[in-house]
């Protein structure tokens, strides 16, 4: 069996599927891989990494031709989508709740999709679960950001030109990039709070040394262990509470998302007047229209005297630690669904049946 790494298409997109050490893994279980040309270039893998490694370095045309199974970060483009095969399997982050039309266009073509943004909540497909895997990479990142732009220490720091006290840090949403916010900004030395309307999360934020603010709100734990949108008086009560706090929070970093939804509007351009000149949101929703009013996706805009770094795909911005995370997901749900060298596709496996999004010209998952 084949599986081809194909080079990313997207503009701004730095990762890779597969990382020399993956494919190597690959080989030795008798897989043959076939890698485009430059496919980890951004990454920093040169093409002689994947050539030591035992892959086998190929043009497009000769992957898409060849390959049974092919690997990409993003979705595929339109040009993309042309060259694949039918009953070839595509691996890739596919969004299938927010873009019908892509997931429409494979099962056309006959394609096996499986999306692994779509990796169910389950014990044993965590080693699969690149949504988790990419969003602890975009919380390092955001705090980083946060840091970079507040003019501020983070730490408390005690000179002869005086005590500097710590920097206030608020998270909101307590999910994988949150947390990871949290304990990167613990680790700058910022006193550190967060919110989430799923109280069960209550525990793993004080176990990283951060204050878990007790607002009179209160959500439910969705499929996944995601968050259900609150009912609209209480979203109106949560924006109230959150500006109270992000008025006297020097950095906020909001993670809030619900899947196959707009991101829930919890800061306020009310909100954002009311914080300290200087101060700074990081909106890691930016790319499902942002937790802040004021956001624009993929800039960093100063309003009111607030910075609000609304840059998407974070996790592209450290594309070595991004790469080689993903690519164990990848090799992971590769080792589910390939055995003895050859392809088994097993839908009675739940993790299987979730993470497929197109088979045989059927649509699998639906747009919520």
């Amino acid at each position: 069996m084949n599986v081809g790494v194909a080079r990313e298409s997207e503009p701004g997109e730095s990762r890779v599927a597969v990382v020399p050490d993956t494919a190597r893994r690959l080989v030795g279980d008798g897989v043959e891989v076939l890698v485009e040309w430059g496919a980890g270039e951004g990454a920093a893998f040169a093409d002689g990494d994947y050539e030591d490694a035992g892959a086998r370095l190929v043009a497009a045309d000769e992957l898409y031709a060849q390959a049974d199974v092919v690997c990409k970060v993003r979705k595929p483009s339109a040009e993309e989508v042309e060259l694949l095969r039918e009953r070839q399997v595509l691996i890739a982050l596919l969004q299938p709740l927010v873009d019908a039309e892509l997931t429409r266009a494979l099962a056309d073509r006959g394609v096996t999709a499986f999306s692994l943004d779509s990796i169910p909540r389950v014990t044993r497909a965590q080693p699969m679960d690149a949504l988790s895997s990419q969003s602890t990479v975009a919380g390092y990142k955001a705090t980083i950001l946060a840091a970079e732009h507040l003019g501020k220490f983070f730490p408390m720091l005690t000179t002869a030109a005086g005590t500097i006290p710590p920097a206030k840090v608020l998270v909101l949403g307590a999910g994988v990039a949150g947390l990871q916010a949290i304990a990167t900004a613990r680790r700058l030395g910022a006193v550190v709070s967060a919110f989430d309307v799923r109280p069960v999360v209550k525990e793993q934020v004080e176990s990283l040394g951060a204050t878990f603010l007790e607002l009179d709100v209160e959500g439910a734990e969705g499929v996944g262990g995601y968050a259900v949108a609150l009912a609209e008086d209480q979203h109106a009560r949560e924006q109230e509470l959150i500006a109270h706090h992000a008025a006297g929070s020097d950095a906020v970093i909001t993670t809030a998302l619900v899947p196959g939804r707009p991101a829930p509007d919890l800061i306020t351009e009310d909100a954002v007047r009311g914080m300290r000149v200087g101060s700074v949101i990081v909106d890691l929703a930016a790319e499902a229209g942002g937790n802040c009013a004021v956001t624009e996706p993929g800039k960093t805009i100063v309003a009111d005297g607030v910075t609000i770094v609304g840059l998407t795909n974070l996790a592209a911005t450290m594309p070595v630690h991004a790469s080689q995370m993903y690519s164990r997901n990848v090799q992971a749900f590769l080792g589910l669904i390939v055995a003895e060298g050859e392809l088994r596709l097993d839908f009675e496996d739940e993790i299987v049946r979730e993470t497929c999004v197109a088979h045989d010209g059927t649509v699998m998952r639906e747009p919520v």
